[in-house]
């Protein structure tokens, strides 16, 4: 057996211990190779993959092994483990040299070493916990043809956690099924120290490092087995904690260090006013989510789905306009030509200005008029953006940071509306492909709004393939990919990739 099938396995059988009974460990293994013109890979080849490729060009091994839950067991244990091994090349941001008071630029890349996931886990019934890195997926939408989900897509690196929570939807009691209820929380600490530090530019707006993370939802949802079922809830997401220092021109300005405290813990829990922030502690966003789907008499599917980005009571109470992420996707519960089809519209435009002025802020005012402004999705004025490795933790469809070749870590152009289109279809002889495309326009960001709108147009396809039956472990794929236009540059590219799936059991 290849080394690279094997050394998974060993670590994670190392880390998980000595199994009490029969095991699987399911492996995976790929080659990747990818090419483009610009100076990061495609917007589309980019995105959606948990920050494992952003390079233009590169080779990379990827080997993962996993040891699932066992849910036919009331308990059960799991661990995984993903490493990403191989080269990238390097993309130049600004610095500033205090020197010789002049901006040149640096080199950064992507480790040529790094684990993508290491997590343990365990559930008894219908609860899990689990500790460590690991991939999550969105509740509400498609990760495989959708945008991204706004507060927690496939977009970026997972972050290490403590998480908790259930399995799948639970009935709650005394509805005889009709009403289900589903939630997480999680608690984290972000890793992106030294992706920060080499990146930004020490010459305007802030840093922010060591910071910490949480996570929760609760979401409810009709009697699944009838043919309407409705699901709707909330996301919250919040960074705290860690240190800030502000650049201005070059010269630090200020640096404020916040540490860790459990009282942090309890604060975020629920973030509430006057908590030791000015406002309210931490950095807060989430989204409303709602999602409709109808089930026809021949299993097809239509889903119409709704996300409501807020970061304050202003966008709580839907204040904002029309913005959000509206969606309609149809599946037709078959391998044909058309197997899946989504469209999608995202509008971040009716975020309010820079202006902000509250009566209750300023004690002694004769002013009466408030102007609630200040909204600026995805930044935050003391923790920065709400990224990870310089990917947007919620929807890929702003530009994230890691594109700012200026060095400055921040969503420069997240007052953006577009549309977002994608289709899944299968062919003959074991192929299925992916075509995907979206277009926006944006104007700056929430305090700083572009003097020009910035058009962009992104498009990719994929196909995938099957080599036969015989060798069903194989698979092969490639991806073509372009951005086109003034707010994403110009840009082709490709990858190829080549993986290999398998299983190995242990007795006990």
């Amino acid at each position: 057996m290849k080394i690279s099938r094997l050394f998974p396995v060993i670590l994670l059988l190392s880390a998980a211990g000595a199994a009490t009974a029969e095991t699987t460990v399911d492996y995976r293994g790929s080659v990747m190779v990818n090419a483009s013109t610009g100076d990061y890979a495609p917007y589309m080849i980019g995105s959606w993959n948990y920050g494992r490729v952003t390079g233009a060009n590169g080779i990379w091994h990827n080997g993962e092994a996993t040891k699932a839950l066992d849910m036919d067991r009331r308990f059960s244990w799991g661990a995984g483990l993903e490493y990403m091994l191989g080269y990238g090349s390097a993309a130049d941001y600004n610095r500033w040299n205090s020197s010789t008071q002049s901006m040149g630029t640096v080199s950064n890349r992507q480790s040529s070493f790094r684990l993508q996931q290491i997590y343990a886990e365990l559930k008894y019934r219908a609860v899990f916990l689990t500790l460590g890195m690991k991939n999550s997926h969105s509740a509400m939408v498609d990760g495989h043809l959708s945008s991204g989900d706004l507060v927690r897509s496939n977009n970026a690196r997972p972050i290490p956690a403590l998480s908790a929570g259930f399995l799948d939807f639970q009935n709650i009691p005394f509805t005889n099924g009709w009403a289900q209820i589903n939630g997480e929380i999680s608690y984290g600490k972000m890793a992106d120290n030294g992706y920060r530090k080499d990146t930004y530019n020490y010459y305007n707006d802030l840093i922010s490092l060591g910071l910490w993370y949480t996570y929760k939802y609760v979401h409810f949802r009709s009697k699944p087995t009838e043919p309407l079922v409705v699901t709707l809830g909330m996301q919250t997401a919040g960074e705290f904690g860690g240190s800030t220092a502000y650049y201005r021109r070059g010269e630090l300005t200020e640096e404020v260090k916040r540490g860790f405290k459990v009282k942090d813990v309890f604060d975020m829990l629920l973030p509430r006013e006057g908590s030791g922030e000015g406002y309210y502690k931490g950095n807060s966003l989430g989204s409303w989510d709602l999602k409709v789907a109808y089930r026809f008499r021949n299993d097809s599917r239509l889903t119409a789905y709704f996300q409501g980005l807020f970061e304050d009571g202003s966008g709580i109470g839907r204040q904002n306009g029309w913005d959000g992420l509206y969606g309609l996707q149809y599946d037709f519960n078959r391998r044909g030509i058309v197997s899946s089809v989504l469209m999608e519209y995202i509008d971040f435009t009716n975020q309010s200005g820079p202006i902000h002025f509250a009566t209750s802020d300023n004690n002694g005012t004769s002013i009466t008029t408030e102007v609630t402004g200040g909204d600026n999705y995805y930044n935050n004025d003391v923790y920065g953006p709400y990224s990870n490795f310089g990917m947007g933790i919620g929807s890929a469809f702003p530009v994230s940071p890691l594109y700012n070749s200026d060095g400055q870590l921040m969503f420069l152009h997240n007052r953006c509306r577009g549309f977002h289109a994608a289709v899944l279809g299968h062919l003959p002889l074991r192929w299925e492909y992916r075509a995907m495309v979206s277009y926006q326009k944006a104007g700056g960001w929430g305090r700083k709004p572009g003097l020009h709108r910035l058009e962009s147009t992104s498009a990719m396809v994929e196909a995938s393939w099957q080599p036969s039956e015989a060798i069903p472990a194989l698979h092969l794929k490639a991806q073509v990919a372009f951005d086109a236009g003034k707010l994403r540059g110009n840009n082709f590219g490709a990858m190829a990739t080549v993986s290999w799936i398998g299983s190995l059991t242990f007795d006990k």
